[in-house]
């Protein structure tokens, strides 16, 4: 039985941040439109079901704008939203990514749509990939069973998945690899040119995992909190 808790509908779902990515990303044609949702179990829901406890703590849910209570407290009303009253929250979201697909052509951008910016949701459930077959969707996961759909293509064409390492799934990562897919890993100072036989790119160079080589390691510096994980969530 769901929990019943409190929340206020959100005015507005999705964000485009001003950070250094998105504007190489606008640099490059495409505009992101993401979803932050409060991570993990933070909303009184678990939307980030295989999170490790390195991730929980690295987490960059509080950086930037989010180390502010209010926006925390958004997020956390998206949360409960999408949980408790999910046939308006999504309508709610449609509206909004059809407006960002207007605000795109107006501006001359490639729409694209990150909707677990915070959170490891799988949307594809929601069928709202098909509905927007135009539009390039993309996220990270830790769900082996969801990211193995998409390399074997039983996923939406418009919707790219990178799965992110941890210290608890480093066999499966190295799974995906071996089925040609992409995974994300975070690196203490500096990235390597291989790591374990496998290529390294450079993705804080910008967020389009979408337009990344397959069969890559998407190798991240270690940020905030992440700088003392000894956890083996960061790589040395």
């Amino acid at each position: 039985m769901i929990k019943n808790l409190p929340y206020t509908k959100a005015k507005k779902l999705l964000n485009i941040d001003n950070n250094a990515k998105t504007v190489k990303g606008q640099n490059k044609g495409y505009m992101t439109a993401i979803l932050y949702l409060a991570p993990s179990t933070q909303s009184g829901f678990n939307v980030c079901a295989m999170a490790s406890e390195g991730c929980k703590k690295a987490c960059l849910y509080t950086a930037g704008h989010g180390a502010f209570n209010n926006v925390q407290q958004g997020r956390i009303n998206k949360t409960r939203w999408y949980i408790q009253d999910r046939e308006s929250f999504l309508i709610q979201l449609r509206k909004e990514i059809s407006n960002h697909i207007k605000n795109c052509e107006k501006k001359g951008f490639i729409p694209c749509i990150r909707l677990n910016g915070t959170s490891d949701i799988s949307w594809e459930n929601t069928k709202i990939m098909d509905d927007f077959p135009n539009v390039q969707f993309y996220d990270y996961t830790k769900i082996f069973k969801r990211m193995k759909a998409y390399v074997n293509g039983q996923l939406p064409s418009n919707y790219h998945l990178t799965y992110s390492l941890n210290e608890d799934n480093k066999e499966l990562a190295f799974e995906v690899l071996k089925m040609k897919g992409n995974i994300s890993a975070v690196f203490r100072k500096y990235l390597p040119k291989t790591y374990q036989g496998y290529t390294v790119i450079n993705a804080d160079e910008t967020d389009l995992r979408f337009t990344d080589s397959n069969n890559v390691i998407c190798g991240l510096i270690a940020k905030g909190k992440a700088k003392k994980d000894y956890s083996g969530f960061v790589l040395d």
